[in-house]
């Protein structure tokens, strides 16, 4: 697990770029559309860096709270406009260039997320090939004819060549639809349509769609070798230490490190006997599992991973690489799905047919900052992609104190041909307050629930 300085600062960069992206969106079709521009400010509170060429020119900030950022235009609402100023004043523009200046900030989240997905799918994205292990017969996969070996090759026609890229491409056409079709490599030639039926209880929750779908990532048969210790871990706290050979486990002998995983998660909050060889000579440990939840109850985790062949590791992992004109039809595609599947959970959110747990809040966005970037470039970009989108989705809701809460009342204002009254405005700004602090509220307070759990 990434450190908090670490995590924090990834997250601080992703603010950064998310909102500069996005408030720059507003300032370029502002000035476009011959707007004025007073401040460009990045951030909110005390200015700690400030730029401006001339006093007629837009002044640029950097604030000290980077939560968000703001471009302000000369307004007769927000103060006294000079008469030399009046034609460019943003109240005194036609309803539709006000319309796409509001539009232009998620515009820009969206475009952002393209330009991602397109550096992404052209860098390469890494990761194992999507070859199943051992398939539990009552499980989701079991049922639906999935065998150990089979290697996912497309998830409802979406090409998946890394086992991250089928879980994710699987999560989402659940989400959508009851029955996804998948195409296997069954033997060296033999391909095989595979339709899984995910029942809509389950797929509504992640966490519980992957423990009821029976996927498990094929592991080769490897030596009981220690290869890692993780800091802090049950394993580190008894004294494993990478290279030690695990000879027998309570009295019973090791062969395999599948073999030790299955015993350890049997065994939560258990002490467990080891015998191991270390240098040559052999001795004894007690390492009790940790207790963390699992599919049907409590498993054990001890932090360890074991030693694997280089050569093995190699020749199971590919790379995705696409050249740049079909990367960017990829990245097009995979933005606008992304934000189809952000519109659908929502809906189902609000109709009470999806989980809340699908919201994230800004602690879980931060340490997904820290865990992708620690994963490489490629990673954090995905992420930075993923985020975008989800900005550009949430401020184009038609909720009044965001984008498109406005573009709803210019709207109305088209229809009507003139605007609504400022109480009437004032009433619903205060309404769309109160539900977005609700929203918000509730992100922490689930993210808060996923720290304590």
């Amino acid at each position: 697990m990434p450190s908090l300085p670490y995590t924090l600062f990834y997250f601080l960069i992703a603010l950064l770029v998310l909102i500069t992206f996005h408030e720059y969106g507003h300032y370029w079709v502002a000035r476009r559309l011959g707007v004025k521009v007073l401040r460009f400010s990045i951030g909110f509170g005390t200015a700690l860096w400030r730029r401006q060429r001339t006093p007629e020119s837009t002044e640029f900030v950097v604030a000290a709270i980077p939560l968000g950022g703001y471009v302000k235009m000369v307004d007769e609402r927000e103060g006294e406009v000079a008469p030399a100023d009046l034609p460019y004043a943003f109240n005194r523009q036609p309803v539709w260039k006000r319309s796409l200046i509001v539009a232009a900030g998620p515009v820009f989240n969206f475009l952002l997320a393209v330009l991602l997905y397109w550096n992404v799918f052209m860098l390469g994205e890494s990761g194992l090939k999507p070859l199943l292990g051992p398939v539990p017969a009552e499980s989701l996969s079991g049922r639906a004819g999935f065998l150990e070996g089979d290697e996912i090759l497309t998830v409802g026609g979406d090409t998946t060549p890394t086992w991250g890229l089928a879980l994710t491409a699987l999560i989402e056409k659940a989400l959508v639809d009851e029955d996804v079709t998948l195409v296997v490599r069954r033997g060296t030639d033999d391909e095989k349509v595979l339709s899984l039926h995910v029942p809509r209880g389950v797929a509504d929750k992640p966490e519980k769609l992957r423990e009821n779908l029976g996927f498990q990532l094929w592991q080769p048969d490897l030596a009981p070798v220690i290869g890692r210790v993780e800091p802090g871990s049950a394993a580190d706290k008894a004294g494993l230490k990478p290279g030690d050979h695990l000879i027998s486990m309570d009295g019973q002998p090791l062969g395999k490190w599948q073999q030790w995983v299955d015993y350890v998660r049997s065994k939560p909050a258990t002490p467990i006997q080891l015998v191991l060889e270390r240098e040559g000579v052999r001795s004894k440990l007690e390492v009790t599992p940790a207790a963390v939840d699992g599919a049907g109850g409590q498993v054990g985790f001890i932090g360890a991973r074991p030693e694997v062949p280089s050569n093995l590791f190699e020749a199971m992992t590919v790379t995705y690489r696409l050249a740049p004109v079909p990367a960017l039809a990829a990245a097009w595609k995979r933005t606008v799905d992304y934000c189809l599947l952000t519109l659908r959970i929502m809906g189902r959110m609000v109709v009470g047919q999806a989980s809340v747990d699908n919201l994230s809040g800004p602690i879980s966005i931060a340490q997904y900052a820290g865990q992708s970037a620690k994963l490489g470039l490629v990673q954090f970009l995905g992420f930075l992609a993923s985020v975008s989108i989800g900005l550009a989705v949430l401020n184009m809701l038609p909720i009044p104190v965001l984008d498109g809460g406005h573009l709803l009342f210019y709207f109305i204002e088209g229809v009507k041909g003139r605007p609504l009254s400022d109480a009437t405005q004032a009433l619903f700004q205060q309404a769309g307050l109160f539900v977005l602090l609700l929203l918000i509220a509730l992100a922490f307070y689930l993210d808060i629930e996923r720290l304590l759990t």
